[in-house]
């Protein structure tokens, strides 16, 4: 069957017109239902004396024997006098549409449809007004608002009403958000009575009037660099203790993740990709809960020195953690320190207090890497001073270098094990015991005193400064692999570092500024002196090898001489954590915001009236258009349709032959009075 030509035509239009009625007839009816006041009959925000006065005047008529209303009827009204005639409700209901019992009636009315009014058990709604809102939960106003979010923490607002059975209920999962969130963010609380500032919290509808979009309690929360009330952002999730504190620690605060893994990703995701310099913090969890926000907090705080990983604890891998890490069961902590190390490890729980003084004890590795940010601290840097203070003249740093792989391993292994039995042997010493002291007493005595440290350098990446303390053959160490090249051989150095006095005195007495202006910052304030190590990888042997240049550096009268040595490069900056956060997003203005409430947002047009006449309008002017365009194409004539002659085209002129451009054929004009005079005495044939 053919579509007629008109209907082709003027499709659109048509189209608008029927999408406009229905909506007017069909869906804003449904986004517009009778309200409390329409079934009691009296106008909308009445008073509570033309609610009660309305009420017994409907229950007089019911209780009539003429009565013919339903029992859904009569619940209707008997819920409308009790929710209106509660100031708190009512004020909930008329200021921001709130209706905390929807769900009570509908359970009455499923209940009581098919029985006897009188049946009903009355009252319909009880009382469930919150009377306790302490100190504890910090209920801020509107002059108090702006103090609030001027600190330094986040803040994290809950919109409640003490007329709301939900809002009650939830008033126990906001004790526990708040106990998490010490320390992290700060709470408060916003009564609806307080209408200026809920509202500011509250939506907009096209009308202008205030409501909450998926009900109270409402969260709202400002990061820690607002410092505008407007530049608040909405908690669009489900009201759990678990997802609230996630959305602030992520969202708001913009704290790092803590992933978990098994037991077959743990070794090559976690342990085999952290950075070699990182002591490994692993914690074992028996519920499988998100990590707590202080610990999230530690690991940004701490991420430049240490990886954390979470694992869930199961009961038929027990014995692989005993195994491995030693852990017995769940919660625990373990702390992998380097290569070779024995893992320390935590059973319990703990506060965020005793998790902070964990950490700072167990920051470091066994045997800490010379990193840029590390060599000052370290003692193990020219333009620094020995870990025990300015005053020591002469110190030592033993490093061990090569590319990071299992070779290097090994021998970061052995110098650590060298370094744990010089802390023992420095240990016997202070109890008398020196039988085994003789030899290594030199090196455990300045590992006591802080004059000597043992670190590892990644020679791959620090490829100058390696390459400058081994001098010619450092292709094994230093530098990063070539192709098919494994010969990982890492050596182990040790630099004698020392200061001139004369030098440290002229600084003291302020009379070398000449010096100081020559020399600039960048020449290094000690002489090194470096001897490598080419014995067998023993720790005894390693540490007499030690023992007996710390003795040599120390007796020796060795020149003071400085030399340009290359800076570290360095190895990792520290991540933006809040990248998320910083910039200061407002009231839900945001992309990300608008795309994740694209859906909602489409609902509120279906409570708008203009809608309908604007399809309406559409649908005429799309009209007008095409019958004027029908119009104009009728009004054209064959003649203005027919083409034109081909001979009307305009001829192209003949080009002159001329001087002047005169044609060939023209001659000069006569005279009206000329003559043409015969020559008698011209030549005839």
């Amino acid at each position: 069957m053919a579509i007629p030509e008109e209907l082709r035509r003027y499709w659109l239009p048509i189209l608008l017109a029927a999408a406009g009625f229905l909506f007017q007839l069909l869906v804003l009816p449904k986004s517009f239902p009778p309200s409390h006041y329409d079934a009691l009959g009296i106008p909308t925000f009445a008073p509570v004396e033309k609610v009660v006065e309305a009420y017994e005047l409907l229950s007089r008529e019911w209780l009539a024997e003429t009565n013919d209303r339903s029992t859904v009827d009569i619940i209707k009204i008997r819920y409308a006098y009790e929710l209106l005639t509660n100031p708190v409700w009512k004020r909930d209901y008329d200021l921001f549409g709130l209706d905390h019992h929807t769900d009570i009636f509908e359970r009455v009315k499923e209940q009581y449809q098919k029985e006897h009014f009188l049946k009903i058990d009355l009252p319909l709604l009880k009382d469930s007004l919150i009377h306790s809102t302490g100190h504890a939960f910090n209920v801020i106003t509107r002059d108090s608002l702006m103090s609030a979010i001027a600190e330094d923490y986040p803040l994290l607002i809950q919109v409640y009403s003490k007329g709301s059975p939900r809002c009650a209920q939830f008033f126990e999962y906001w004790k526990q958000i708040d106990t998490r969130l010490d320390g992290v963010a700060n709470t408060a609380m916003v009564e609806l009575g307080d209408v200026q500032l809920a509202g500011y919290f509250a939506e907009k509808r096209f009308s202008q009037q205030p409501f909450f979009r998926n009900g109270i309690p409402a969260l709202v929360a400002y990061p820690a660099n607002c410092r505008s009330p407007s530049c608040y952002m909405r908690y669009p999730g489900e009201l759990t203790v678990d997802s609230v504190v996630n959305w602030v620690a992520s969202s708001i605060v913009g704290l790092p993740r803590i992933l978990y893994y098994s037991k077959e990703t743990l070794g090559p995701q976690f342990i085999g990709k952290s950075s070699h310099h990182k002591v490994k913090a692993i914690f074992f969890s028996s519920t499988g809960e998100r990590a707590a926000p202080f610990l999230r907090q530690a690991a940004q705080e701490y991420s430049s020195y240490a990886s954390f990983a979470f694992v869930l604890w199961k009961e038929e891998e027990s014995q692989i953690w005993w195994n491995s890490l030693g852990v017995e069961s769940a919660p625990a902590l373990v702390f992998l320190k380097g290569p070779g190390a024995k893992p320390v490890v935590y059973h319990g729980t703990f506060s965020k207090s005793e998790f902070t003084e964990i950490m700072e004890e167990h920051k470091h590795q066994e045997l800490q890497q010379l990193r840029s940010d590390t060599s000052l601290d370290l003692g193990c840097d020219a333009r620094g001073h020995s870990r025990a203070g300015k005053e020591i003249m002469i110190w030592y740093c033993v490093i061990a270098a090569g590319r990071p792989g299992v070779e290097l391993s090994k021998k970061r292994q052995i110098l650590r094990k060298a370094q744990d039995q010089l802390l023992s042997a420095a240990g016997e010493s202070a109890t008398g015991n020196l039988e085994n002291l003789v030899e290594v007493a030199s090196a455990a005595t300045a590992l006591k005193n802080d004059r000597l440290t043992f670190v590892w350098l990644d020679g791959e990446l620090q490829k100058k400064i390696c390459a400058f303390y081994l001098a010619t053959d450092y292709h094994g160490a230093c530098g990063p692999r070539g192709f098919e090249d494994d010969n990982d051989k890492p050596e182990v150095f040790i630099v004698r570092f020392q200061r001139n006095a004369t030098y440290e005195a002229l600084k003291a007495d302020k009379k070398n500024n000449l010096i100081e202006t020559l020399q600039g910052q960048d020449t290094p304030d000690a002489s090194q002196l470096v001897a490598r190590y080419n014995g067998p990888d023993g720790i005894l042997e390693i540490n007499k090898w030690v023992s007996q240049i710390i003795k040599d550096g120390d007796t020796r009268e060795i020149p003071y001489f400085t030399s340009k040595v290359p800076d570290l490069v360095p190895e990792e900056t520290n991540k933006e954590w809040l990248s998320g956060t910083k910039g200061i997003r407002s009231a839900g203005k945001s992309l990300k915001e608008r795309v994740q409430n694209s859906g909602f947002s489409f609902r509120d047009y279906l409570t708008d009236p203009r809608i309908g006449p604007a399809l309406l309008m559409l649908a005429c002017i799309s009209w007008g258009t095409i019958w004027f365009k029908n119009i104009q194409s009728a009004q054209k004539t064959p003649k203005d349709e027919a083409p034109k002659d081909k001979t009307d085209k305009r001829r192209r002129p003949k080009l002159s032959t001329t001087l002047f451009g005169q044609p060939e054929s023209s001659a000069d004009p006569e005279p009206r009075d000329a003559r043409q005079w015969e020559i008698e005495d011209s030549d005839s044939d």
